[in-house]
This record gives C-alpha cells, sequence and structure tokens, in this order.
C-alpha cells in the first residue's frame, strides 16, 4: 500500500479527506489493528508517516 492509496482509502470510508497527517496515522494503526494491513506495509508507511511529523493518539500524554 502507498500513502497515496492510503488517504484514497481513508477518503472513501470517511467521506472527507484526512484533518491532518495524526488522523491519517491513527487510521491507519486501526487498519493494522484489525488485521486489514500485514507488518511489513504497516511499518513503511508507519516510518513514513512519523518522519513526516505525524504523533499516534496512542503518544500523547
Amino acid at each position: 500500500m502507498s500513502i497515496f492509496e492510503l488517504i484514497t482509502i481513508f477518503e472513501m470510508e470517511r467521506n472527507q479527506p484526512p484533518e491532518s497527517i495524526n488522523a491519517l496515522l491513527d487510521f491507519y494503526q486501526q487498519k493494522y489493528i484489525t488485521g486489514e494491513i500485514d507488518i511489513n506495509d504497516y511499518r513503511k508507511i508507519y516510518h513514513y508517516l512519523y518522519r513526516q511529523g505525524a504523533i499516534s493518539a496512542h503518544e500523547y500524554v
């Protein structure tokens, strides 16, 4: 899965574009948790989003 595919899936499922890169990361993590994404794809996109400054809702203090 590419970042562009991820954005397209987000927009189709939520009927709106992601409001932030953090929302995109949270959506992606949810897809991983539910088994819709394998670990190799998850790692690639996760690291890309993290390098772009995304912060997961799980990391908020």
